[in-house]
């Protein structure tokens, strides 16, 4: 039996040894070229070309019919984009991927390969059906198609210099996808050695050593989202750090390690990867966030995170939270399980190590939810318990219901229901805009609809809002310590569109410029107050007012570390958020005068319960002119942490990703201000960037919103805009609401409210305290502020002291009483004040203050207001000393200035113009007494009008007396002020008594009621009103006709309708007629007269009842009136069309129109003209023309008494007639008319008068099919009946132009047989070409023949069309047969394939192809030259003929304009000789083509014999290293260098060339002046990079031009910096920096474009902040004017056109180019298609042309057009970088721009 257990524990020993081996290399499924395999090409960034699936395959719920392989360790369904967007970012990717090892890999030199192939073997699939079915037990897979891509000794991508050699790490690795119709599997192997090396290092890593872990997972791209967005796609992750890639070939999930199962698409529903299910992870994971899907395979996980706090991070004010060692990895803890109780733990009241473990309990849903587990080591701030009378939560980790009533002492602290916190006791926590919710653990706040916030702090939504703060610190820059001491920091967000201005005073010289990289200072107001994309939140709404922010940032390459600590403590009284800002660190030094620029960028955060945390990298170039451009980078790690509220619903946000799309930097050294400028958008992470049209512009930014509203989106791109809580308006333009004035606060009892932007506060009165919610008394006497000899007694909002018996004082200085002396003045005032025998003074009143003696102390104070003044020895204010509540009072010893002006001086200096004492012209000055009060009687010195005012200057009602008239007693109380007076007033404009100009001013009597009679001073317009001032019907009378008796009495009736007919035709109650109108005359009854007359036009009619025109009675002026009173005939036929022509009532005929003429009975007379064009016909009783009696001008008329046989016209006549133009007689030129029998019938046979063609018609007119003939053929019989149209007839006829028979020019026309069928040979008469053709009239492949040559025989079988035939037809533009002008178009033979020579007949250069029409290089011969022999050999292109070549472009060999091109000789060796075809200047070269030194002629000097040897001149210096490196080479490649060999490039200076590349490829490399290569600076591509001059150059300014005329003396230079506009003076052309001045500065703007009209010596700016464009003037005093501030989003370029008086800039949010008159009129846009981000505008006045920049970063630009729209071209598209300056130099007329490299 021992044996037998023995034997069984050996078995189950080598299943156990059996089941951990690792798969070996052999164990891969089979591959390399034996199988059949496609090996990809060698390099550091390849991808296959696409390979078509047999069958298609599923990946995720998608179907796909291609994949591709790249050397980076992925496969995918779609073409892969370069390698920099993708390979050092994580998953998800914005593609599909399928990544075994995705991870920066290089092939090239031999370094391994990469073999894919598609199979159908049995082998293969019954493996992988194998596989599949031991991973997921019971499913029914069949595949019956598979992919393998293996990567086999593979290396990572390694930068090798000249002190290290490559590593000789090398990867092996497999991918397998298996599929059938249903499902698809991917296996991933990876043998035992078959990964040495675990991540890359990034190319752009700038000298700093960090290397990112390779990638594995699943990723399906992005999706359409909608209709036109895109969302990032389901994606999956295996690995999350080294350990986990290591573990890929130490573990696996079939049982086997190194092998990985994946279930990866299904053609019915699929969300995400499936695993199998014995690994217990079988389950469908949906990707919402990177984080829950990033799988890390680290059972023996020793790294740290991937966000880490650094020790020296932390302080003691925070507290560590270790979270248990809890991983979601599939490589890692398989039988993991998630419980309740691993929630995070809460502080322990013993410290932050002393956890205790947590009971497991079964927990009420509402009270335990679901939370996500912090990260390790992640940093909390433990805020302080605010509610004084609660203890705080144990970490014992028990949980109790509050639903019931339980006690529990855990014997620290003793927990009841009563300790609960609920919102009867802590509702004042709350935010007074939020409300508050109890749950059964505590309560939360959350904010009212309208506002935003986390409950606690709640604002506006939409509202623009201020933060103000300190920053501190300490500072090592560079170096040398800096000390940063409480200096302010203030920022400014617009909330609406995510723009965060922040601007930090009084910096220090060295720190500002090294502080401008520093923009996470000013980025944390970004995320606070981001624009919300849909489904996310900004900061604010999930912290609050009250968070403290930690950033740890490392700058690169230097290693220079810097913390910033930023604690918000709340909103200040003027509900704005409270931020200090602590700096500490070393900072890298940065030139002074340098300008810092940072791309835009997204930084991803994740979200825990009290707890945000980000780390991000982003680079920056500093620009200066010591270094030039230089590129540096720095590292962001933060956490915020905050309140969270425990009790109420969690969020579920876990990830969001903040878009940071603009950021601006500067500092202003003049003003010592850094200035950040942040744009910010935070949305769900992945959501991609959709195109800006595709967005609403709520989430774009570029709606027309008002700064203080909030955009409502709506459906596609429609929006609304609706003003901020605490603001009214249309949205558009919103205005701040005054709650306190408009009674909408919630102040209460004993508080004053106080209006601020958008909101209010409530201002407790002096005595009382706020807690919150109300005011409280304050108990003064608890302070004892009384004497000691005194009792305080509390009084609300004040107190009061009394002396005590046997002592006399007012309660503050207490004497023993004497009875010896008189009580003094101040005394019985005292005493006064002060009611009763119980002297209790009365509430609020002043009670003076005696000294000693009883004389009035100097300085009075009153208990209530806390106002505090001097007084004279009769206790009288003197004037100016009055001091206000809480500020320090004066000293009433000292001698006392003049006193304060009051308000009634304040008034009269105002109206008077200011300090220079010019009044404005007709205004209102008020007069003063000598204290400077209102005189209580004011005149008005313009219109003579007095009236009596009160203490404050408003007038008394009722008191106002006309000019002339007795005045007012001003001492006399006065009524209140009645209707007629509020009237007249409010008609006057105000208290200033300018009436408007022509308005109607009533009358008031002495009582101030209307006058019975009122009349209007304009018009002369008089009439009667009734006590209200309305008119009275029937009294009004025109000017000079006697005026109504008002004092008669009136009947009341109603206005009739003639009188308001007549009223509203004057303009209203104030008698403006309107110009020109009719206007009716009313009789005494207010009934229209029976005649009326138009004042204007002089016609005359009558009416009837209603106001109606009777027919036939107008009459025009000058001709007898009609009796009106006669009964009058209805108006005829004729006379009804006659009027109607003549445009209705007012007389005026439509001009050229038809006015028929009516006999005495209003009949029509027989004979009608045409006055405009002369035609004559007769008509009928009705007016209807009598068919064929029309006469032309000049031709003899018909008689129309002649009887007429009445027929209508026919169809024909009608046809005819209107083809002749209709009834005015004007034929259309050109026109087909039809001709028609005596009858009006078609004939049967029809001709155009213009081309000659005839046709058939049938009755109807309708063309016979078949039947037309052209001009000259005989003339089909139109008698016999014709078949119906062929398709080649209908063709034929179609490209003639249709029924008019007008061919279209040079237009192919086929040819038809007699049964109308196609011929089977066709040919173009334009062209001249000739081709077969089928039965439906389709070309035959095969058989086209150019004019001249034989023709095909058509009845033969044609073969099939080749490639060089395909190429042939379609440069000649189709089926038509028109070539593409100057196209080339190359020769076939009559095989079909190209002719070994091809010639282009446009350029007549000659070459020699191969078999697939690609030239043979060397073989191009130019027109005039012997054509090469194409049946000989050809040699490769030598380095002179790549270098010919490549300076001209395509195949046009059209070169750039003034380029130089190299000669070669037959060898295609650089001739000795060469010579610049634009300048004539000629040199002798090398066999290299450098040019030899000493060689150079200038064009019309001797050229040099460069077969002799050069003389070269002794230097003055030594070889420098390149020269001497340079000649080392040449020795080494035996004095004969190739072309692929590299040498140094050396300058004239003998110092390296910026630009080193290898022999005459386009690999290159920038270097530093010792010649070394820097770093992430290779490039492959076509444009060479930008690479910084190594060696400064040798003189300081710019030396001029000998051909530049300097600028007159007196000349300066406008320019913009920040928040200035500067002028600079010109010395000829140095700048003059010493004289430079400021002349305007425009705080809070940031000026970006700018120019200057010197004819009115005006300059224009564009204001990017405040989203303005302005001017000014450069006379001294002149101000700033806004001429543009509606529709811009983000001016920047500007231009003048002087000549024209226009203005234009560009708007780059929106892209588009505006323009309009210099004072903003007439404003329209010029472009707003095809820009994407469009900078510098400027304007060539003399010619009108306009030139652009657009800062496309893909495809930058510049452009031009006319001043107003037209001819828009480009000018410069292909080398450029990023463009932004712009400059026109009209001597040379040459567009000049400075631009930013693109690294």
């Amino acid at each position: 039996m021992g044996w037998d257990r023995i034997a069984l524990f050996f078995l189950q020993l080598s299943w156990t040894l059996h089941h951990v081996t690792a798969i070996e290399r052999q164990d891969m499924y089979p591959y390399g070229q034996f199988y059949g395999d496609v090996i990809l090409q060698e390099g550091d960034d390849e991808t296959s070309n696409v390979i078509f699936l047999t069958k298609p395959l599923y990946f995720y719920e998608a179907s796909f019919d291609n994949l591709y392989v790249a050397t980076n360790g992925i496969i995918s369904t779609s073409d892969l984009p370069m390698e920099k967007q993708y390979v050092d970012d994580g998953i998800p990717t914005d593609f599909p991927v399928i990544a075994p090892f995705l991870a920066d890999i290089d092939t090239s030199k031999g370094k391994g390969s990469i073999y894919y192939r598609q199979t159908e073997s049995t082998t293969v699939l019954e493996r992988v059906k194998a596989d599949v079915r031991k991973g997921f037990q019971g499913a029914v897979f069949t595949p019956n198609h598979a992919f393998i891509a293996t990567w086999e000794n593979v290396s990572a991508y390694e930068e090798v210099s000249r002190s290290s050699s490559p590593s000789n790490r090398r990867n092996t690795f497999q991918a397998v996808i298996a599929y059938n119709e249903k499902d698809t599997y991917a296996l991933f192997l990876y043998p035992e050695d078959g990964l040495q090396f675990f991540g890359t290092r990034p190319k752009e890593s700038y000298n700093v050593e960090i290397e990112l872990p390779a990638r594995v997972g699943f990723c399906r791209g992005e999706t359409s989202y909608f209709i036109f967005s895109r969302q990032e796609g389901p994606y999956y992750s295996v690995t999350s750090n080294e350990q986990s890639i290591k573990n890929l070939y130490q573990k696996g999930n079939t049982g086997t390690p190194g092998v990985w199962l994946f279930h990866i698409g299904n053609s019915q529903s699929f969300q995400n990867i499936v695993l199998p299910q014995d690994e217990g992870l079988g389950h469908i994971l949906t990707t919402v966030s990177p984080f829950m899907t990033v799988l890390s395979p680290d059972e023996e996980y020793t790294d740290e995170d991937e966000y880490q706090i650094e020790p020296d991070f932390q302080d003691s004010t925070t507290t560590e939270f270790i979270e248990p060692e809890q991983d979601s990895s599939v490589l890692e803890g398989h039988n993991q399980q998630t419980f309740l109780n691993n929630l995070p733990l809460q502080p322990s009241v013993s410290g932050p190590g002393d956890v205790p473990k947590p009971e497991p309990r079964h927990y009420p849903s509402d009270v335990i939810q679901p939370q996500r587990p912090l990260p390790k080591h992640a940093i909390l701030q433990v805020y302080p318990n605010r509610l004084k009378d609660i203890p705080p939560h144990t970490s014992g980790g028990q949980v109790f219901s509050v639903d019931e009533k339980v006690d529990f002492d855990s014997g620290v602290i003793q927990y009841s229901t009563n300790n609960k916190e609920t919102c009867e006791r802590f509702q004042t926590h709350c935010s007074q805009n939020a409300d508050c919710t109890d749950y059964s653990a505590g309560f939360c706040c959350h904010c009212n609809s309208g506002f935003y916030g986390n409950g606690r702090h709640c604002l506006p939504n939409g509202a623009p809002h201020r933060v103000n703060g300190k920053v501190r610190g300490s500072l090592s820059v560079g170096g040398t310590p800096m000390q940063l001491d409480s200096i302010d920091l203030h920022a400014y967000i617009v909330v609406g569109d995510g723009r965060a201005y922040t601007a930090i005073s009084e910096v220090p010289e060295p720190v500002g410029w090294a502080l401008m990289p520093v923009a996470p200072i000013g980025g944390l107001f970004g995320w606070l107050f981001a624009l919300e994309l849909p489904n996310s939140r900004n900061g604010f709404s999930i912290t609050g007012a009250e968070f403290t922010r930690r950033a740890d940032v490392t700058f690169y390459p230097g290693n220079q570390r810097l913390s910033i600590v930023q604690t918000a403590t709340g909103l200040d009284n003027q509900n704005y958020l409270s931020v200090d800002t602590h700096l500490d660190g070393s900072i890298p030094f940065i030139p002074p005068g340098s300008t810092v620029q940072m791309e835009p960028f997204k930084d991803t955060y994740q979200y825990y319960p009290s707890l945000i945390t980000s780390s991000s990298v982003r680079g920056f170039t500093v620009v200066s002119a010591e270094n030039g451009a230089e590129t540096f980078s720095l590292q962001v790690k933060q956490n915020i942490t905050y309140r969270d509220c425990s009790h109420g619903p969690r969020s579920r946000l876990q990830t969001q990703e903040l878009r940071i799309e603009r950021i601006f930097v500067m500092f202003v050294k003049e003003e010592r201000i850094l200035r950040y400028a942040i744009t910010n958008k935070i949305g769900p992470v992945g959501d991609g960037d959709p195109e800006p049209e595709n967005l609403n512009p709520c989430y774009t930014g570029n709606h027309d919103c008002d700064t203080t509203a909030q955009c409502v989106p709506g459906e596609g791109q429609l929006f609304t805009c609706q003003c901020a809580t605490g603001y009214i308006g249309d949205g558009r333009n919103c205005y701040d609401v005054d709650e306190c004035a408009e009674g909408l606060n919630s102040c209460g009892a004993h508080s004053q409210c106080v209006n601020l932007p958008g909101s209010h506060r409530c201002q407790c009165e002096s005595g009382f305290k706020f807690d919150g919610r109300t005011c409280h008394d304050v108990d003064e006497c608890r302070d004892q502020p009384c004497h000691a000899q005194a009792l305080c007694s509390n009084a609300p909002g004040s107190f009061y002291c009394q002396c005590q018996p046997g002592f006399h004082g007012d309660g503050f200085q207490c004497f023993p009483e004497n009875d010896g002396r008189p009580k003094t003045q101040c005394e019985h005032n005292r005493d006064s004040v002060k009611s009763g025998s119980g002297d209790v003074p009365l509430i609020g009143a002043f009670i003076p203050q005696c000294d000693e003696e009883g004389q009035y102390r100097p300085l009075q104070c009153q208990g209530s207001t806390g106002h505090c003044w001097c007084v004279d020895s009769l206790g009288r204010e003197r004037a100016g000393t009055r001091t206000p509540s809480g500020s320090p009072p004066r000293n009433c010893d000292e001698t006392v200035p003049d006193r304060p002006k009051t308000r009634c001086e304040h008034h009269r200096d105002s109206a008077q113009g200011g300090t220079d004492g010019l009044p404005l012209i007709g205004a209102f000055i008020p007069e003063c007494d000598d204290e400077g009060q209102y005189r209580t009687q004011q005149c008005h010195g313009s219109t003579g009008h007095c009236w009596c005012v009160d203490g404050t200057g408003q007038e008394r009602p009722g008191t106002r007396s006309p000019p002339g008239s007795p005045e007012t007693n001003c001492d006399e109380p006065v009524r209140p002020q009645t209707r007629c007076e509020h009237h007249r007033d409010s008609a006057q404009g105000g208290t200033d008594g300018l009436p408007l100009i022509g308005a109607f001013i009533p009358e008031c009597d002495d009582e101030g009621q209307y006058r019975t009679q009122q009349c209007h001073r304009s018009t002369g317009h008089c009439w009667c009103v009734d006590g209200t001032g309305q008119e009275r019907p029937g009294t009004r009378s025109p000017p000079g006709s006697t005026q109504t008796n008002c004092d008669e009495p009136v009947p009341d009736r109603p206005k009739t309708r003639c009188e308001h007919h007549r009223d509203s035709a004057q303009g209203g109650t104030d008698g403006f007629p309107l110009i020109g109108a009719f206007i009716p005359e009313c009789d005494d009854e207010g009934q229209y007269r029976t005649q009326q007359c138009h004042g204007s036009t002089g016609h005359c009619w009558c009416v009837d009842g209603t106001g109606q025109e009777r027919p036939g009675t107008r009459s025009p002026p000058g001709s007898p009136e009609t009796n009106c009173d006669e009964p009058v005939r209805p108006q005829t036929r004729c006379e009804h069309h006659r009027d109607s022509a003549q445009g209705g009532t007012d007389g005026l005929p439509l001009i050229g129109a038809f006015i028929p003429e009516c006999d005495d009975e209003g009949q029509y007379r027989t004979q009608q003209c045409h006055r405009s064009t002369g035609h004559c016909w007769c008509v009928d009783g009705t007016g209807q023309e009598r068919p064929g009696t029309r006469s032309p001008p000049g031709s003899t008329q018909t008689n129309c008494d002649e009887p007429v046989p009445d027929r209508p016209k026919t169809r024909c006549e009608h046809h005819r007639d209107s083809a002749q133009g209709g009834t005015d007689g004007f034929p259309l030129i050109g026109a087909f008319i039809p001709e028609c029998d005596d009858e009006g019938q078609y004939r049967t046979q029809q001709c155009h008068g213009s081309t000659g063609h005839c046709w058939c018609v049938d009755g109807t007119g309708q063309e016979r099919p078949g039947t037309r003939s052209p001009p000259g053929s005989p003339e089909t019989n139109c008698d016999e009946p014709v078949r119906p149209q062929t398709r080649c007839e209908h063709h034929r006829d179609s490209a003639q132009g249709g029924t008019d028979g007008l061919p279209l020019i040079g237009a192919f026309i086929p040819e038809c047989d007699d049964e109308g069928q196609y011929r089977t040979q066709q040919c173009h008469r334009s062209t001249g070409h000739c081709w077969c053709v089928d039965g439906t009239g389709q070309e035959r492949p095969g058989t086209r023949s150019p004019p001249g040559s034989p023709e095909t025989n058509c009845d033969e079988p044609v073969r099939p069309q080749t490639r060089c035939e395909h190429h042939r037809d379609s440069a000649q533009g189709g089926t038509d047969g028109f070539p593409l002008i100057g196209a080339f178009i190359p020769e076939c033979d009559d095989e079909g394939q190209y002719r070994t020579q091809q010639c282009h007949r446009s350029t007549g250069h000659c070459w020699c192809v191969d078999g697939t029409g690609q030239e043979r290089p060397g073989t191009r011969s130019p027109p005039g030259s012997p054509q090469t022999n194409c049946d000989e050999p050809v040699r490769p292109k030598t380095h002179c003929e790549h270098h010919r070549d490549s300076v001209k472009s395509g195949s046009g060999d059209v070169p750039p304009i003034g380029a130089f091109i190299p000669q070669c000789d037959e060898e295609g060796q650089y001739r000795s000789r060469q010579c610049h075809g634009s300048t004539g200047h000629c040199w002798c070269v090398d066999s290299r083509g450098q040019e030899r030194w000493g060689t150079r002629t200038p064009p019309g000097s001797p050229s040099r014999n460069c077969d002799e040897q050069v003389s070269v001149l002794p230097t003055q210096r030594p070889e420098s290293v390149c020269e001497r490196w340079k000649a080392s080479l040449v020795q080494h490649y035996g004095g004969q260098p190739e072309s692929h060999h590299y040498l140094p490039q050396c300058d004239s200076a003998g110092e390296f060339i910026p630009v080193q590349c290898y022999g005459d490829s386009s690999y290159c490399w920038c270097v530093d002046r010792d010649g070394r290569e820097v770093p992430g600076t290779r490039s492959n591509d076509a444009v060479k990079p930008a690479c910084i001059p190594t060696v400064a150059p040798p003189t300081m300014q710019p030396l001029p031009r000998p051909d530049v005329t300097p600028p007159p003396t007196g000349t300066s230079l406008l320019y913009a910096q920040g928040q200035q506009i500067g002028v600079l003076p010109l010395n000829g052309t140095q700048m003059d920096k010493q004289r430079s001045s400021v002349l305007l500065a425009l705080h809070g703007s940031i000026v970006v474009g700018i120019d200057y009209d010197c004819r009115e010596r005006k300059v224009y700016w564009t204001d990017l902040a405040g989203r303005t464009i302005n001017r000014a003037g450069l006379e001294s005093g002149s101000e700033p004017e806004i001429i543009i501030n509606t529709g811009l989003m983000s001016p920047e370029g500007l231009a003048v056109d002087v000549a024209r008086r226009k203005l234009f800039w560009v708007d780059s949010s929106p892209d588009k180019i505006e323009t309009g008159n210099l004072d903003g009129s007439d404003r329209r846009i010029l472009f707003d298609t095809d820009l994407v981000n469009p900078r510098a505008i400027i304007v060539d006045s003399s010619t009108g042309t306009l030139y652009w920049t657009d800062w496309n970063r893909e495809a930058p630009k510049i452009e031009s057009s006319s001043v107003d729209g037209q001819n828009r071209r480009v000018l410069v598209r292909d080398g450029i970088g990023l463009p932004n300056a712009l400059t026109y130099d009209s001597t040379t007329r040459q567009v000049c721009w400075g631009m930013q490299v693109r690294f």
